[in-house]
């Protein structure tokens, strides 16, 4: 299991790599924080995630809640397939800014 990673390259997109999946997605979660600050629009690009579970997608539905509540917008690129499928599966895919 990779550890998951975020950090904001220098294009302003936030990328998030490694296994998305519960155990790891609660330290992700706490450092990505700081992104959050009501400053600036949020791209995630997660073409780096090479594993993920339904945690993977809770972390996403969480970013999306942060967003609304700090006011800015948000939106996914590159969301891997397996996360897709999971989100179609629950009825969540509505709900994700996916570009």
């Amino acid at each position: 299991m990779s550890a998951a990673k975020i950090e904001l390259n220098d294009a302003g997109t936030i990328e998030v790599s490694g296994a998305l999946e519960f155990g790891l997605v609660v330290d992700l979660l706490k450092s990505s924080q700081r992104f959050f600050s009501g400053e600036g629009d949020l791209l995630f690009n997660l073409s780096g995630v090479n594993k993920t579970d339904s945690a993977g997608l809770a972390l996403l539905v969480e970013w999306v809640a942060m967003a609304e509540k700090s006011e800015q917008a948000l939106s996914f690129q590159d969301i891997p397939k397996q996360m897709l499928d999971i989100a179609r599966v629950s009825g969540l895919d509505d709900i994700l800014p996916i570009v």
